[in-house]
């Protein structure tokens, strides 16, 4: 009710509560401001007296004072390790002001050290004082020097005279003489161990981690002290570094059917890490692939085969030409080849494995190592260019890379629908042999695709040269003429480039035919250079380096002849004729192999049976039949 007793009392006492809460309030901000006068005091005058430690322990040093300034150091260093690490971020400027007296000092120092080192100076009473009287923060910096010219005598980067020269300035200081000493002593054996180290380290510089690992496993066996120390502290390093990368090379050798090569390199690998389980089920999987081998002396295989008729309806029922029929063998026939050839223990090799061409003035011959009880075998494709005229007759119009990363034909069938696949090449259709049957290459080894420059590479067009040449043989087969701007000859480039980095990962390696498919031998030596710098600037360049040539229709030029010799130069030094019986020699700085070439109309009138049986192996699908 309004107006009684009670409501004047009520109203009363809210006027004193009021009136409290007030003054409260009043003596809360007071206290709040005068906390931030005093802190602003205080971290001005903080920062005043931080702002002075650093230009007064510079003055301390400058003076001599050295007690004094080490003494801030120690302070500060104190408040540092008393906080926890957790918690290192209230003392980061403490931090910082210990990092830059470090910094000065070491300044000082390193000055004093290479004055000592480069005018082969002695230390002054002043140097003297200053390195003794700053106890722990020289110390360990004068130490550590003496250590790291330990490694680079160890490595040979300092000559003995000079660093017992720097020792003997050093040795004496109070700080310093616990570890200069016993270094001192061991000058003497770490020059012993000099030339066995830098073997080893070579080695790990130039990523020879295998043989770096093995010597430094000797040296650490060998050896005690500082020597025993630095080759352990790298061999931790060196297996640190290759585990990986060296495993994953292995692993892809593995993938590539590689064995021989991956388990020379999983053994010496087994012994580097002899516990780990990755490495030892991978060695399991190579030595299982793997069976004895020595060296071959006999005759050497070489055959030769062009692109394949993928579709039989086209080149032989829809657009038949004699001259198809004598020039190609079917993807049939191919595989039945292979077959034959395995059947009959032939092993597929490299011809640049039994060449040293390091030296340009002349090859060394390499031992032919094959599987004991295999016969070696060489298989070219040549000219995969896919021109015009060929690929209007059901063969292949060019090569493709698949979801699988695999390389395929592509072509268009007799119900004009494109193809892509990889059983309509001799690529793919080898590469997936090897899959089933990798013992019938030794080591990976795939075989040689031989190019030219003559309207495409691949089956793309790669220059304005060669598009100029397909534009003639698309007219002359009565066909529409094609246009390229730059950019799509660039990407015509960039697909041949990625197509040769998978046919050289996957065991192909690659051949010169000369750039305009040319008779060699009946041509100057201004049309080689010609032709030759054409190859190399148009072809070659996306390639990679080659070092073979497969002479078109074996018109080859004698290994003596100036022309022969320019091609040498080039680093061309593994020729390949033809003829029709196995046949290799060495000549000077080069050599050369006969190829016997397999098409439709050497299946039917030369004897091959050394090699198959042409029954075996011949398409029934041929208008000619075999016999006639």
């Amino acid at each position: 009710m309004k107006g009684t007793l009670f409501d004047k009392y009520y109203d009363v006492d809210k006027k004193k509560s009021k009136g409290i809460l007030y003054w409260i309030s009043v003596l809360m901000c007071v206290a709040m401001l005068i906390f931030a006068v005093v802190t602003f005091i205080y971290v001005n005058q903080y920062k005043k007296n931080s702002e002075s430690v650093i230009p007064q322990f510079q003055e301390f040093l400058d003076n001599g004072e050295y007690s004094e300034a080490l003494a801030m150091y120690r302070e500060l260093h104190a408040t540092v390790v008393s906080v926890d690490p957790d918690e290192e971020e209230s003392v980061a400027h403490e931090i910082s002001m210990m990092d830059e007296m470090e910094l000065i000092v070491s300044t000082r120092v390193e000055d004093i050290q290479n004055r000592v080192r480069t005018t082969r100076a002695t230390l002054t009473t002043t140097e003297i004082h200053f390195l003794n009287e700053m106890e722990e923060l020289t110390g360990s910096l004068v130490s550590n020097y003496l250590t790291s010219l330990c490694e680079e005598f160890l490595l040979g980067t300092i000559e003995k005279p000079d660093i017992v020269f720097v020792f003997e300035q050093f040795i004496g200081l109070t700080n310093v003489s616990s570890t200069a000493e016993p270094l001192m002593r061991e000058l003497d054996a770490i020059e012993f161990s000099r030339g066995s180290v830098q073997a080893a380290e070579n080695e790990y510089v130039n990523e020879d981690y295998i043989n770096a690992v093995l010597n430094y496993m000797d040296i650490v066996e060998e050896t005690e002290g500082f020597v025993n120390d630095f080759a352990s502290s790298r061999l931790t390093e060196i297996k640190d570094v290759m585990y990986e990368p060296m495993l994953y090379e292995c692993e892809r050798m593995l993938e590539n059917f590689q064995y021989y090569s991956a388990e020379q390199l999983l053994s010496n690998l087994a012994i580097i890490f002899p516990e780990d389980t990755r490495i030892n089920a991978d060695l399991l999987t190579a030595t299982s692939n793997t069976s004895p081998v020595s060296e071959y002396f006999g005759s050497i295989e070489v055959i030769c085969v062009r692109q394949l008729i993928a579709d039989t309806t086209v080149a032989f029922e829809e657009n038949y030409l004699s001259i198809n029929d004598e020039l190609y063998i079917t993807c049939s026939e191919f595989t039945s080849m292979l077959e034959e050839l395995y059947a009959n223990d032939y092993v597929l090799v490299d011809p640049e494995e039994m060449v040293d061409m390091s030296s340009d003035t002349f090859l060394i011959s390499n031992p032919l190592i094959v599987p004991d009880g295999k016969r070696p075998l060489v298989i070219i494709i040549e000219n995969l260019d896919y021109s015009v005229a060929s690929t209007t007759h059901g063969t292949c119009n060019r090569l493709v890379i698949n979801e699988q990363n695999q390389v395929c034909g592509e072509y268009i069938n007799s119900e004009g629908q494109t193809v892509v696949s990889r059983s309509a090449e001799a690529i793919g259709i080898l590469d997936a042999f090897i899959e089933q049957h990798p013992d019938f290459s030794y080591n990976g080894v795939k075989g040689i695709i031989s190019i030219c420059g003559y309207e495409s590479v691949f089956g793309y067009v790669v220059s304005e040269d060669q598009l100029d040449d397909r534009n003639n043989a698309l007219t002359a087969n009565g066909m529409q003429n094609i246009t390229l701007t730059s950019e799509e000859i660039v990407a015509n480039q960039e697909a041949v480039i990625q197509i040769c980095n998978v046919l050289r990962e996957t065991g192909w390696s690659f051949a010169s035919s000369t750039y305009g498919n040319i008779n060699a031998s009946d041509s100057d030596i201004n049309i080689i250079v010609s032709d030759t710098e054409k190859w190399m600037t148009q072809i070659g360049s996306l390639l990679g380096e080659v070092h073979m040539i497969v002479y078109p229709n074996g018109n080859f030029i004698n290994g003596t002849d100036p022309r022969a010799e320019y091609l040498k130069n080039l680093g061309f030094r593994i020729f390949f004729g033809i003829g029709s019986n196995p046949y290799y020699t060495f000549g000077s700085n080069y050599l050369y192999f006969d190829r016997s070439l397999i098409n439709g109309s050497t299946l039917r009138n030369l004897d091959y049976s050394r090699l198959f049986d042409v029954d075996a192996i011949y398409d029934s699908s041929r208008v000619v039949p075999l016999g006639e």
